[in-house]
């Protein structure tokens, strides 16, 4: 239980939503908190470093901003990021420093530390994406069960009752995802995993892992 522990996933000082983990022990506990938090914090960006484009979106002045990407409010893009051709932004989503969001690639209710990759045909919601956390071209975050029932968090101990409804991933910093792989509702991924491409990941996976298949997961040497 302890390894998914949002002190044991993240580093919180690469990413200017930390006030919004306080209090909380697992990272999937402030998912709910995201919007009104991003609200909060855009009014108090400083104006010669960010600027308001329409309701709730605060852009840094140094962020690459396609004319074909979508933002919609509450978001924040912070300095030197960039969002690139045709990436939407559906809502509330915290996108960190030097972050990279690519080609048709979604984003809902997420929230994307420093230098997270999701370059290239990914959807990522109601998920946190630790500091340089990748996800392989692709690759996507399923948030919700298909039998629409609250998810669970299973592989680390007793089982996690989380409550929620939609829960898509929780990836540790530094966490490489390969190309079309599916994380399924619930995942947890600890630091500095590599997931094979073309896999099914669900439940718990540890830190410092390579994992190949369901079942075969393996210490990095």
């Amino acid at each position: 239980m302890q390894a998914m522990e949002i002190k044991n996933l993240y580093d919180l000082g690469e990413t200017m939503a930390a006030p919004l983990f306080l209090g909380a022990v697992y990272p999937w506990e402030v998912l709910g908190k995201i919007s009104d938090f991003i609200r909060q914090l855009g009014k108090s960006l400083p104006e010669d470093r960010f600027e308001r484009r329409g309701e709730d979106v605060w852009v840094a002045k140094s962020a690459k901003v396609a004319q074909s990407a979508c933002l919609n409010g509450p978001c924040i893009v912070d300095e030197e990021a960039e969002i690139r051709h045709c990436a939407f932004v559906r809502g509330s989503a915290l996108i960190g420093k030097g972050a990279v969001v690519g080609n048709s690639t979604e984003l809902k209710n997420v929230i994307l530390f420093n230098k997270v990759q999701v370059p290239h045909y990914n959807y990522v919601g109601d998920s946190i994406l630790g500091f340089k956390a990748h996800m392989g071209a692709g690759s996507i975050t399923s948030n919700v069960k298909s039998d629409k029932t609250l998810v669970t968090v299973k592989g680390c101990g007793e089982p996690v009752e989380t409550g929620l409804k939609k829960f898509g991933a929780m990836l540790g910093d530094g966490v490489e995802v390969g190309c079309n792989s599916v994380l399924c509702p619930g995942t947890v991924i600890g630091k500095n995993t590599n997931v094979y491409p073309l896999s099914r990941v669900r439940g718990f996976i540890p830190q410092d892992s390579i994992y190949k298949n369901q079942g075969e997961v393996v210490r990095k040497r």
